[in-house]
């Protein structure tokens, strides 16, 4: 299905030069001189970069239908990644390049949302916050308050995120999994 430039929209999936892209953001441009043309920046859905390209006004692109599908990870048997469809009890297995860096958020029975376009699955998205136990991070000290600085700290699935100076091993704490895993709050 063609849609044309005028009626693009942020998180819609489009194919461009042979490849499928998510509209990030778009701006519609229309200069003193010249035709008014949409500057937009796309994420290719498989290998997650984000690039800037621009189009003329009113080019027409194809769109694709993407669909998610709600995914409970399993397991992990050292090179896939092991999911069940909870609706309709289906299991599914990914390889751990598919998954890619999304792996380093998800713990056993947690639900992923995995991307399909055109019938083929896309990639996989972690929870938007998941809660981890720290396994490995310095000492805190007494005297260390919220306010002061942060420290690395190891979680249970392998990722690496700032914490508090007042954190532990052993604590469990909740963490944005957008940006690259940010510390919100201790569990």
């Amino acid at each position: 299905m063609a849609v044309t430039t005028n009626n693009l929209k942020n998180g819609m999936a489009i194919s461009y030069d042979g490849k499928l892209w998510v509209i990030v953001e778009f701006q519609h441009v229309k200069p003193g001189k010249g035709g008014a043309f949409v500057r937009t920046k796309l994420k290719e859905i498989k290998s997650g970069r984000v690039v800037d390209i621009t189009f003329r006004a009113g080019e027409k692109l194809e769109d694709v239908r993407m669909e998610t599908k709600n995914l409970q990870y399993l397991y992990n048997d050292g090179s896939s990644y092991h999911f069940m469809d909870t609706e309709i009890f289906e299991q599914f297995e990914l390889s751990a390049d598919f998954v890619g860096e999304t792996a380093k958020w998800l713990k056993e029975n947690d639900v992923a949302t995995v991307l399909i376009a055109g019938g083929d699955m896309m990639g996989v998205e972690p929870p938007m916050f998941v809660e981890l136990e720290i396994t490995e991070t310095d000492p805190g000290f007494k005297g260390d308050t919220v306010q002061g600085g942060t420290k690395p700290a190891k979680l249970e699935t392998g990722a690496v995120v700032a914490v508090p100076l007042f954190l532990n091993t052993g604590d469990k704490i909740r963490v944005d999994t957008r940006e690259g895993g940010r510390y919100v709050t201790r569990v």
